[in-house]
């Protein structure tokens, strides 16, 4: 009887494995020399590590550093006793990615959206959208000094952590809420 007992564990086990071999066999190093699919980024351990001085000569209201690389949004408070990192959502593509200097210029809670002139140069089928839960927005929006560039909210969890926006740097709401709380308006902000 253990005889059989054991066979059978060898036969479930051998199965197993077999089953797990193709995708073990398909998975080749990533670019990082990480195992993984080609290309495939994992965000949360491709957060690069950024020093406002790196970028602006003093903190002023405040700092953020958006990266669109590694898809990570970073701020400093004003007198530099609050750092913070936050996931984000980027651009789909490099046209609609505008880097630079920039800084908030407006806040609001409960923003309503309208399409930009870009997404109905697409002919997308989009229009107006007032506050609530399918608001593309999310629950909080700070407007750049760049016509069209926000950093907001957004109800789609999904799009964290991915190329996913016509321009903007999109938090999980939550975050969004403690960043606006946080990140007065006049706060430099750096897109790379």
């Amino acid at each position: 009887m253990a005889g059989k007992i054991v066979t059978r564990r060898a036969m479930l086990l051998a199965g197993g494995a077999a089953l797990l071999a193709p995708a073990v066999l398909r998975a080749e190093p990533a670019p990082d020399g990480r195992q993984g699919q080609p290309g495939v980024r994992h965000n949360v351990s491709s957060f690069s590590a950024q020093d406002w001085r790196d970028h602006f000569d003093t903190l002023g209201k405040g700092a953020i550093v958006a990266d669109t690389v590694s898809r990570a949004l970073h701020f400093w408070n004003a007198d530099d006793t609050d750092y913070r990192v936050y996931p984000t959502s980027v651009p789909m593509s490099d046209e609609l990615t505008k880097r630079g200097y920039t800084r908030i210029v407006r806040k609001k809670v409960g923003p309503d959206w309208t399409p930009t002139p870009s997404m109905i140069e697409r002919g997308m089928d989009v229009r107006y959208m007032p506050p609530g839960p399918d608001n593309p927005l999310g629950t909080h929006a700070m407007y750049l000094s760049w016509p069209a560039y926000l950093i907001h909210g957004t109800h789609d969890t999904r799009k964290i952590g991915r190329r996913s926006s016509d321009g903007c740097i999109g938090l999980y709401n939550e975050m969004i809420a403690d960043l606006f709380d946080r990140a007065p308006v006049g706060t430099q902000v750096r897109i790379i």
